[in-house]
């Protein structure tokens, strides 16, 4: 069954794009959560904590959703693992609906959703880099961005649900949509033939005495420095972005003085330049290469901690340097699948990223609550000075041997 089911026809590789993109909108539209806290305390009376800690199961159950999923898909392929995941997402957030408790929402919305969401959220990732190796890093950066643009397209259709229907309804239509969704866009994913090519291109020529067919199991990854540099990368990175965008528009009020409004604006501008991150750092590593795209997405992320930290800002300065993390976030989540693919190679894509997506989980857990108890001047200077620990890391990085 398995077997037919991975061996459907694909008559153009851009339909495995289309059907990508779909699945990445619809996740992304998990990062609209904030959209729900109010309404949550409002009808059940729950404090802001406890809601906000339901997304912060999501992104935890989502990147250790990730590893397994990526262990599966290359033994099966991606389509059956992207409908299980989009099964999965669709039926936790219909069944937020019936939650009366916190902890109902927790298992729910925070695991159950949460493993959906990562097993499909890995599945386009690795099977689009497998179609197209002569522009990966684009690929990557356009699968990406439509999981940034994703909260923007649902945050109208949340907000109506919400309003007409009430915050429990709300999840039903929402699971249901979320899951037809990606369902329907996990039925375009298909691997290519074994040793497929894009007509017209050829893989470049080795270096003279090295390899570029590197098929790098994750136990043999695991024992080189730089499977530890990409966990650096993701753990550091993810960190400083996830303390600017959980926070955004408490550091609007409280350190430029806006109203909460104003500085609002900031989740708008953070999730627009996250989606141009994804799409441009794909686009310039793919011409200027992966190394100095690591090296300026962490100059200019640093740049903006270390700014927000030390200069006062006024409304302006608070959205460039807003606009620069997000768009520093979404080159990370661009770069580092692409790096893992081409350092460790194709095969073991799907469970060496995942081994390093896990760090995406630590940090959407100990960020956010970082920068709360040791307030936002100091955690922005932790945050800066571990940017610049990860840019002389990116100085001497290079493809294992």
């Amino acid at each position: 069954m398995t077997k037919i089911f991975e061996k459907a026809p694909i008559p153009n590789r851009w339909l495995v794009v289309a059907g990508s993109l779909l699945m990445q909108l619809s996740l992304g539209a998990i990062y609209t959560w904030s959209l729900f806290n109010q309404p949550l305390v409002e009808t059940f009376g729950w404090s802001a904590g406890d809601t906000v800690f339901t997304f912060s199961l999501t992104l935890a159950f989502f990147s250790l959703a990730v590893i397994v999923a990526g262990r599966i898909q290359d033994k099966t392929g991606p389509r059956i693992v992207a409908i299980a995941g989009g099964i999965l997402t669709g039926l936790g957030v219909s069944m937020a609906s019936f939650a009366t408790n916190i902890y109902f929402l927790y298992l729910s919305y925070g695991v159950i959703a949460g493993i959906g969401i990562g097993a499909a959220y890995v599945t386009p990732l690795a099977t689009c880099s497998k179609w197209f190796p002569e522009k990966r890093g684009l690929i990557t950066g356009l699968i990406l961005a439509a999981l940034g643009l994703g909260g923007m397209l649902f945050k109208p259709v949340i907000l109506f649900f919400i309003e007409n229907y009430g915050v429990s309804k709300a999840f039903l239509y929402l699971g249901l949509i979320y899951g037809s969704l990606i369902v329907a866009g996990a039925m375009a994913l298909v691997v290519p033939p074994r040793g497929y090519q894009p007509p017209g291109w050829h893989p470049p020529a080795p270096e003279t005495g090295k390899t570029v067919n590197r098929e790098i199991p994750p136990l043999q990854a695991m024992a080189t420095p730089q499977f530890y540099m990409l966990v650096v990368w993701m753990f550091f990175g993810v960190s400083a972005g996830l303390m600017i965008i959980s926070v955004a528009a408490s550091i609007g009020t409280e350190m430029v003085g806006l109203s909460l409004g104003a500085a609002g604006n900031a989740v708008v501008t953070i999730s627009l330049f996250n989606a141009f991150g994804r799409l441009g750092w794909g686009w310039i590593s793919d011409r200027l290469g992966r190394k100095f795209s690591m090296l300026g997405i962490f100059i200019l992320l640093s740049a903006a901690m270390f700014y927000m930290a030390l200069i006062p800002m006024n409304y302006a300065g608070f959205l460039m340097a807003t606009c620069a993390v997000g768009f520093s976030f979404g080159g990370l989540a661009a770069m580092l699948p692409t790096i893992t693919a081409e350092w460790f190679g194709l095969k073991h894509v799907g469970n060496n990223y995942g081994a390093i997506f896990i760090f995406y989980g630590l940090a959407a857990l100990t960020a956010p609550r970082l920068a709360i108890a040791i307030g936002f001047e100091k955690a922005l200077l932790v945050a800066g000075f571990a940017c610049l620990g990860c840019i002389i890391t990116a100085v001497f990085a290079k493809a294992p041997e």
